[in-house]
């Protein structure tokens, strides 16, 4: 069986395609348009038209690749940045109605559920107890687990897009007290969800997201071109000292340290204080920076538990979008 996912996000849409074997999703083809839809969405505000007709032909295109590679129709999803969007409906009924593809928007939780399940087939059971940090544009994922599934998951609006939009607009590199309120927002917004992990005392912690990948070449960790399999430990002191380091430099600079990218040059210092603020916090003084996350995590669900589960979520996620304030909390565990 092949088949693809499609992850909407605020940077880039993205299609992995995979042979499901013997449970494991082996990736054959992977592909990625870069939209930018964070630098276009101010946080709650409209997806502007133009940037609707990007996502559709960006969709439309990912589409045809799937059939190309003879997979079936993309699963596919999109993260905060449509999720928080006033219109996000209009939008969703847009790409339906002219690529075919039936693209929703996941409820953060679900997000963290599903990411959280990547991570811990990566890991593997001798991880143990396992917390989770995940930085996406628009938020912040955390979750804690014994078990395949989490026993524990948030979702808060601290994504280093957002957090870049609300701080530093118009500030390049920011002022040092500019750092410090961001500081103090994160710590506030984290506190309980800190107190959490702190309690359950994770055995293993694991960062994934794009964003954590960049803050971990930065402080050390082997490059991609070493592929997957090698280990890759963030620690907490090394992070800190990353923040110190992108706050002193405009993004401009920032685009030539090692592992972080042009176009997140701009976001990579909130995304580097919401880690360590979170790392420093919850006790962890390192993370695996692991492979694996929501991709991943859908796969693994869909192979596990077929596609009644995925027409389950969209079903919910639909309502979800729909209904303001309405959010499934979990999505049935078989």
């Amino acid at each position: 069986m092949r088949i693809s996912v499609l992850d909407v996000g605020s940077n880039t849409v993205r299609l992995v395609v995979a042979d499901a074997e013997d449970g494991v999703p082996l990736p054959v083809h992977t592909a990625k348009w870069r939209l930018r839809l964070s630098e276009q969405v101010r946080p709650g505000a409209p997806i502007p038209g133009e940037a609707v007709e990007r996502l559709v032909a960006a969709v439309a295109a990912a589409a045809r690749t799937a059939d190309r590679w003879g997979a079936t129709g993309p699963l596919a999803f999109a993260t905060a940045v449509v999720r928080a969007a006033p219109n996000r409906m209009d939008v969703l009924r847009a790409v339906r109605t002219r690529t075919g593809v039936a693209l929703c928007t996941l409820p953060g939780e679900v997000e963290a559920e599903l990411t959280f399940l990547g991570a811990r087939r990566w890991m593997g059971w001798r991880s143990g107890p396992l917390a989770l940090l995940d930085i996406g544009g628009g938020s912040f994922e955390v979750a804690f687990g014994r078990g395949r599934l989490p026993d524990f998951v948030a979702s808060l609006p601290l994504g280093a897009g957002r957090l870049t939009h609300d701080f530093f607009a118009g500030q390049d590199p920011p002022s040092p007290d500019l750092v410090r309120a961001m500081r103090r927002r994160v710590r506030h917004q984290l506190r309980d969800v800190a107190a959490r992990i702190r309690w359950e005392g994770p055995r293993t912690a694991v960062a994934t997201s794009r964003t954590f990948q960049q803050l971990g070449r930065l402080c050390g960790a082997s490059p991609g071109r070493h592929g997957p399999f090698v280990d890759r430990v963030m620690h907490r002191r090394d992070l800190g000292a990353a923040v110190e380091r992108l706050a002193s430099l405009p993004a401009a600079e920032r685009a030539l340290l090692p592992g972080i990218s042009a176009p997140r040059a701009a976001q990579s210092l909130a995304g580097a204080v919401v880690g360590h603020t979170a790392m420093k916090l919850t006790g962890l003084r390192t993370v695996t920076v692991c492979p694996w996350a929501i991709r991943e995590g859908v796969m693994l669900r869909h192979i596990e538990d077929g596609a009644a589960w995925w027409a389950e979520v969209t079903r919910l996620a639909d309502e979800a979008a729909g209904t303001p304030g309405l959010v499934p909390l979990r999505v049935a565990r078989h």
